[in-house]
C-alpha cells in the first residue's frame, strides 16, 4: 500500500513537473539542462536523484528542441521579383 502511495504521488509530481517545463522559455530551460549535465557529469547526486535528474534533463531537452523547431517554422524567406524588389515571403522549408 505504501508502494501505491508512492507511485501515485510520483505520477502527480511528474504532471506537476511537465507543465512547469512548457512554460518555461527556451533560455531558461537550456540554462537548467545545461545545469542538471553539470551536476550528473560531476557525480554530485545519489543514484535516485541522478535517474530523477536525467528524467527531467530528458524532459527539458524535448522542450528544447520544440521549441527551436517552432522558431524554425516561423522563418520566412523573403520572395524577390525580377528587379530584386521584396514581392512577398514564403517559408524557409517548404514542405
Amino acid at each position: 500500500m505504501t508502494i501505491a502511495c508512492s507511485l501515485a504521488h510520483s505520477d502527480s509530481m511528474t504532471d506537476e513537473s511537465a507543465n512547469d517545463i512548457t512554460a518555461l522559455s527556451f533560455e531558461a530551460a537550456l540554462e537548467e539542462l545545461e545545469a542538471i549535465v553539470r551536476k550528473l557529469e560531476a557525480g554530485e547526486a545519489p543514484l535516485d536523484e541522478s535517474i530523477e535528474l536525467y528524467a527531467r534533463g530528458d524532459k527539458l531537452r524535448m522542450q528544447c528542441q520544440a521549441r527551436l523547431k517552432a522558431a524554425e517554422a516561423r522563418i520566412d524567406k523573403l520572395q524577390l521579383d525580377p528587379d530584386g524588389k521584396p514581392t512577398g515571403v514564403e517559408p524557409l522549408d517548404p514542405a
